[in-house]
């Protein structure tokens, strides 16, 4: 069997299971497999295939007929301008964080050393992205989740900046440490009624997603806690949910923020809260 007939046979079964993708999805496994890229792969279609790549590249159709996503068959993601290492333990990076991203790096310019934490550091994807571009800045992840820990020390290691990253198991509310110019965070924000309507729920982990009964209860931990772990002035940046902004913009005034942006995804949905420390008045 050569790669143009290997293609087809994925397009058949993921388009029997109604996999909308399937075209995409078939093309991205098999080079996946093969470790080439698809340019390489569309110039040599003609190519035989050996029997333990065919059986592998059946193997990951058939999972993904199921509904498993692709980052997952593959234990990799493609965010900002880098390639993460990612499994089950934690969530799949979506193109919408990077605005959160972007944000960030708009508030601190290339000479400047600052001190950044990430609440909720997952794959280390977002920390990991600032810090590549932003040299002479560190930073603290933590997260409650000693298996996302591990992963976000495994992209660290990988992206040559773990002299300037500390990863640590905690959750927000023990957490102690001194005051940070920057705090970020894309904590759990879905409402937890909803979470069965996602089509990758299943295979993500819940405690990533679930943003309890109202989908805020995580953001208003990580706003109360940041009041207090932020130098006066240090900003705060935190991506948010649909029909979020109006209840945590009041929120974040309650407790001492300035806000100085709300950032639109490309859905022209708000995604983002930029927003400042001040003193008590």
């Amino acid at each position: 069997m050569n790669l143009v007939e290997t293609l087809n046979l994925g397009y058949k079964i993921l388009k029997k299971k109604n996999i909308i993708s399937y075209k995409i999805d078939s093309e991205i496994l098999l080079c996946g497999i093969l470790k080439i890229s698809k340019e390489k792969m569309m110039l040599n279609l003609e190519k035989k295939i050996n029997n333990k790549n065919l059986n592998n590249f059946i193997y990951l159709i058939n999972r993904r007929k199921k509904n498993e996503p692709v980052a997952y068959l593959l234990n990799r993601k493609e965010f900002w301008k880098n390639q993460f290492f990612i499994n089950k333990d934690v969530l799949i990076p979506r193109p919408e964080t990077e605005h959160l991203v972007e944000a960030v790096l708009k508030l601190i310019n290339k000479r400047e050393k600052k001190k950044i934490l990430e609440i909720g550091v997952g794959s280390g994807c977002i920390l990991v992205s600032i810090l590549k571009e932003r040299a002479l800045c560190s930073a603290i992840g933590i997260d409650c989740s000693k298996k996302a820990v591990k992963i976000a020390q495994i992209n660290a290691n990988l992206h040559q900046i773990n002299n300037r990253i500390k990863i640590i198991k905690s959750d927000v509310d023990n957490f102690k440490s001194y005051k940070y110019d920057l705090i970020i965070s894309n904590p759990p924000y879905i409402d937890k009624h909803n979470l069965k309507y996602l089509g990758v729920s299943k295979y993500e982990p819940k405690v990533a997603l679930d943003g309890g009964i109202n989908g805020i209860e995580m953001l208003m931990k990580v706003i109360k806690k940041s009041s207090f772990l932020l130098k006066n002035n240090g900003k705060l940046i935190i991506e948010i949910g649909i029909n979020q902004k109006y209840k945590l913009v009041n929120f974040l005034k309650k407790n001492n923020f300035f806000i100085n942006n709300v950032i639109k995804d490309l859905a022209k949905r708000d995604r983002c809260i930029v927003a400042t420390k001040i003193l008590k008045q």
